[in-house]
């Protein structure tokens, strides 16, 4: 089977992209844009930008992220966690589009290129970002491979808040700066929030899934009210941070971001009013969330 522009139905559902573009998940990219916007915006509220240190760490971000995704992909179909029964997007080594090796092997070569990308910051950054860079790339594989898989023992909530909120945010942050203050730290715990949102959104769908394979989720291990509350719980924390970002800053502009509080709102509502596959639209309403947070920081920065 050729891949290049492929066009067709798997389970009944058509795919309109190619299998490669389906398995990088461009809904969730988010999450690696919006904490390198954040932490470059805060670092640049009163300085101009330093640009090729933000698009190297833009695209090292991006290529991590595709490559969790295709691990993810690929392993979580091995360990049986994603079956017909899943009530999720299609995902391509389940439907048989790609072959598991294959989609592993694509992971590698996007946690290459991220290497790649990662050798102009470590020139600018020195020793700290070197670490960072390598900690990333493994714990990006470590989410759902390895003897230990983070996703599999209810440590996924604790993986995106490590590395798609303080260390994504605060590295951006440093490679500005080359130092780092309160606000960075509060940034990443921000951005972060707003991942470990999406993450519960999708746990909270796949609560019978998980459970039946053995994926030991938080939602799997404490129920759906937990995963409730802590949707909310996150969804509305980096709001509180915008508001010591800007005390501590002494900057009405900072407060910008906070009209990101009304789709917070909108999205916790749908979320109440949602259960099982209807929560995929959630997941599309959180990772947007997470967009116009990070794009209203950086108009914050620019005004």
């Amino acid at each position: 089977m050729g891949y290049g522009s492929y066009a067709g139905y798997a389970d009944g559902v058509r795919i309109p992209m190619t299998p490669w573009l389906l398995a990088a998940r461009p809904k969730t990219l988010a999450a690696a844009v919006t904490p390198v916007l954040v932490g470059t915006a805060l670092a640049c509220t009163q300085s101009k930008a330093d640009w090729p240190p933000f698009i190297f760490a833009l695209l090292g971000a991006v290529f991590i992220q595709i490559g969790t995704n295709y691990v993810n992909d690929a392993l979580d179909f091995k360990k049986g966690a994603d079956t017909h029964t899943r009530l999720g997007p299609l995902r391509v080594t389940q439907a048989g589009l790609l072959e598991a090796d294959a989609v592993l092997r694509g992971a590698y070569v996007c946690f290459g290129l991220a290497a790649l990308c990662g050798i102009p910051l470590i020139l600018k950054g020195g020793w700290p970002i070197a670490i960072v860079g390598v900690a990333s790339i493994l714990a990006a594989y470590a989410y759902t491979g390895g003897p230990y898989p983070l996703a599999y023992h209810g440590l996924g909530e604790l993986f995106v808040m490590i590395f798609f909120g303080f260390t994504a945010v605060c590295g951006s942050f440093y490679l500005q700066r080359l130092t780092l203050d309160a606000t960075a730290w509060i940034g990443g715990f921000a951005v972060g929030s707003l991942a470990v949102v999406i993450l519960a959104i999708n746990n909270l769908r796949d609560i019978e899934n998980d459970r039946a394979s053995n994926k030991r989720t938080l939602a799997a291990r404490f129920g759906a009210t937990f995963a409730r509350t802590e949707i909310v719980l996150f969804a509305l924390a980096p709001f509180v941070c915008v508001a010591a970002i800007a005390y501590l800053r002494h900057s009405a502009k900072l407060l910008i971001p906070m009209l990101a509080l009304i789709p917070a709102i909108a999205l916790l509502i749908r979320v109440a009013r949602s259960q099982g596959a209807s929560l995929n639209r959630c997941l599309a309403l959180a990772g947007a969330l997470e967009w116009i947070f990070g794009i209203l920081y950086v108009v914050g920065a620019a005004i």
